[in-house]
């Protein structure tokens, strides 16, 4: 209680009473204003503190209505950055505001028509039709589960994306799964495995195992089947998710620092207090794309037959493609991909990652979305795309290039209150979410937030509802890219479907394709090992281009 983020509140406290002193000691009438301040300021704290609806306020009593003060002119500076043509509008913070509305229940009209700039470059948006349907239910799902899956999974079009026990606090691990129980959508796990927070509530799980093996890993790190038959035949446990690579920082490892490695995280991680945890930039549990291929039969064998896939951001084509020939060769089919945009978040990656690496979603969805389709496999394999979807447009956006559903991170830590205070890497996240001090996250209050969590949920799916009926559909599988424009220039809009290319169906099996990267990589990658194309060795060599 006396932490440097109560210290305003403790000064109004102390201030009151300093100045009811001094009334009492017959100090004059001029001590009746300031205790009239102080002590107004002193109960308002009082009241942040008994109340559970903003942690912001429970971690920062009386301090918080500095910033609650600067977000009334929102509105306004928001508008005038538009109106003056300023590259640097805030787009995340309507992102934001969107979600907040939502997540509180709020009303979500506008007046005075869109704010959007729509004769600038990149403005997209979705044609509606003039016979517009009516939809029962928002309620949208889909069966994942292909035919070498026995227990197929009922899921919702939109879901919880891959964040760690460790890197969010027991109560928003809590908060994020009793939301998704209520609503019935799933809650992925990340790479930190099974905590006790998951299991609390029951809210469907998919467990996401990457390249440490949290949760079914051995002494020495390695992947341990027993351990993982024993996590993965819990009933709440839906889906197995191999991690190769993840938007915010592919192609690297991480460490979770001996000081943070707190109980809790060494029971669910199956890891030792007092030690440094490592995640290796790549598995040892297979070596190349059949090795993958063969440890997701392994997984889908030992887990009773759940749907299991892999989730990847798409690096150098050449290597999804090694992998994609190596499904044709072998017809070990994963259920399903989920596709990781280079645009995902963390609160421990480098600048170069975050800025520099990996393929957008955008790309990365529809090179995916595109192979498949070539080798006849789309239909038996489920696509899932995570990278900054937050509203209903962004989730319709995915799906029309290809994603079966998307998932979210940063939209459901909006709803569970994230500020994007960028706190997330120093333990002191001023919301109770990203941190593992005991007293920041208990001001995070569960039933409150969770219940924002299922009300996000529920809006943009509503939402999503009303953008496919203005459209003319009846379920999101029918939107396609023909259904979303794009201003390309000020005197040039188009469509997706036109803006990029698209192959028929087996195109690349009957080796006809004339899409580029295809045409530049496919028939070089081999289905056995991940290589280097032979003609980008020799160009290296000779130095061209």
């Amino acid at each position: 209680m006396f932490a440097s983020r109560y210290l305003v509140f403790w000064c109004c406290l102390v201030g009151s009473v300093l100045c009811a002193l001094m009334l009492w000691r017959g100090g004059g009438a001029g001590w009746y204003w300031p205790l009239g301040i102080l002590g107004a300021l002193t109960l308002s704290g009082i009241v942040d503190l008994l109340q559970r609806r903003s942690t912001l306020r429970r971690n920062y009593p009386v301090a918080s209505y500095v910033r609650f003060l600067v977000e009334s002119f929102r509105p306004e500076i928001r508008q005038y950055l538009i109106e003056n043509d300023d590259d640097e509008v805030p787009f995340s913070r309507a992102q934001r505001a969107i979600v907040y509305q939502r997540a509180k229940g709020a009303l979500e009209t506008r007046p005075f028509g869109s704010q959007q700039a729509f004769y600038k470059p990149g403005y997209e948006w979705i044609n509606h039709s003039l016979e517009p349907a009516q939809i029962a239910t928002h309620d949208f799902r889909l069966s994942i589960g292909g035919p070498q899956c026995a227990q197929p999974y009922s899921a919702s079009v939109f879901n919880i994306s891959a964040m760690s026990f460790g890197a969010l606090s027991a109560n928003a691990i809590l908060a994020l799964n009793e939301g998704a129980r209520r609503g019935g959508f799933y809650h992925d796990t990340g790479e930190g495995s099974i905590s006790r927070w998951h299991r609390r509530n029951g809210g469907d799980l998919v467990w996401e195992i990457g390249s440490g093996y949290f949760g079914c890993r051995d002494e020495a790190g390695r992947f341990d089947p027993e351990r993982f038959r024993a996590n993965a035949a819990d009933p709440q446990v839906k889906m197995i998710e191999i991690k190769l690579s993840q938007g915010a920082k592919p192609g690297q490892g991480g460490v979770l620092l001996a000081p943070k490695v707190t109980a809790e995280i060494a029971e669910a991680r199956g890891v030792p207090m007092g030690r440094d945890c490592h995640s290796p930039a790549r598995h040892s549990a297979f070596e190349g794309p059949r090795g993958l291929l063969e440890f997701v039969a392994t997984l889908r064998e030992a887990s009773g037959g759940k749907p299991t896939g892999f989730k990847l951001a798409i690096g150098h084509p050449w290597e999804w493609f090694e992998i994609a020939k190596a499904m044709h060769a072998t017809g070990i089919l994963p259920d399903f991909i989920v596709v990781d945009g280079g645009e995902g978040g963390t609160g421990a990656a480098p600048m170069e990652f975050i800025d520099h690496v990996g393929v957008p979603l955008r790309e990365g969805l529809m090179l995916v979305h595109n192979t498949l389709v070539g080798l006849d496999l789309r239909g038996k394999i489920r696509v899932g795309a995570a990278g900054k979807i937050t509203t209903a447009f962004d989730l319709a956006r995915v799906l029309a290039l290809g994603a079966d559903w998307g998932n979210a991170a940063r939209g459901f830590m909006f709803a569970l209150g994230c500020i994007q205070s960028l706190q997330c890497h120093t333990g002191k996240c001023p919301t109770g979410i990203a941190t593992q001090d005991p007293g920041r996250q208990k001001a995070l209050d569960v039933p409150d937030k969770s219940e924002r969590v299922t009300r996000f949920h529920d809006g943009t799916l509503r939402a999503l509802k009303g953008l496919l009926e203005a459209a003319g559909l009846t379920h999101p599988d029918q939107l396609g890219p023909e259904h979303l424009m794009r201003r390309v220039s000020n005197n040039e809009i188009r469509s997706l479907a036109a803006l990029h290319a698209w192959l028929a169906p087996g195109e690349l099996l009957a080796g006809t394709s004339e899409h580029a990267v295809f045409r530049r990589f496919w028939s070089d990658a081999p289905s056995d090992r991940f290589v280097v194309p032979a003609d980008l060795l020799a160009r290296r060599a000779s130095r061209t281009i």
